[in-house]
């Protein structure tokens, strides 16, 4: 069994925690209050900013092998998902020029930024976000919502292209080969941020 292949087995309690949380519960029904569905894209929005800085300071670091990926990773996050993300979030009325930072968001995007410091110890600490948003998409997708603001955010994460892109994270881990019990405390700690941004500010 490879590292990544571990890290999921640590994840399951904490995914479950995620798909058993009201926000997810509301957006897989398609009723979650607009002014929380609101404050969490705002939130989202100012993370991804700081995801495109982890993988950039990831790509400093990585093997040829592995440089394009990460670089791939910087841009389509910056121009693509960004991009996506100010159209999900316009008819919330979300205002993601002036958002600030809530506790959950700057707690997460320092540990990202910290673990980024060493680059497999970096991969396992962001692989949650990307693993972890790809198992949502899929099982959300079981039964997508009906309102069409939300579906299409479930239909996003439920992507098979999205789904591709974390199988790589997991074999780049894999090749990468950080010490295994520090992998998997770092993922942990990755798991419990993404379970803790979910409570909307």
């Amino acid at each position: 069994m490879g590292i990544s292949e571990k890290l999921h087995a640590v994840g399951r309690p904490l995914l479950d925690a995620q798909l058993a949380h009201p926000t997810v519960v509301g957006i897989g029904r398609g009723d979650l209050a607009e002014p929380v569905f609101r404050s969490w894209l705002e939130q989202d929005y100012l993370f991804l900013l700081d995801y495109v800085r982890v993988f950039a300071r990831l790509a400093w670091q990585a093997p040829a092998a592995h440089l394009g990926d990460l670089v791939d990773l910087a841009h389509t996050t910056f121009h693509d998902e960004l991009s996506l993300h100010r159209e999900l979030s316009a008819p919330f009325g979300a205002d993601l020029e002036n958002a600030r930072k809530g506790p959950a968001c700057a707690a997460y995007t320092a540990f990202l930024l910290e673990s980024a410091a060493d680059y497999g110890e970096g991969l396992a600490a962001l692989y949650p976000c990307m693993w972890g948003y790809s198992e949502l998409g899929r099982l959300l997708a079981e039964n997508l919502p009906a309102e069409p603001r939300y579906r299409r955010w479930v239909e996003t994460y439920a992507d098979p292209g999205f789904a591709a892109l974390t199988v790589r994270i997991g074999q780049m881990i894999d090749e990468a080969g950080p010490e295994p019990a520090r992998a998997e405390a770092l993922f942990a700690e990755g798991m419990a941020h993404e379970l803790a941004f979910w409570d909307v500010p």
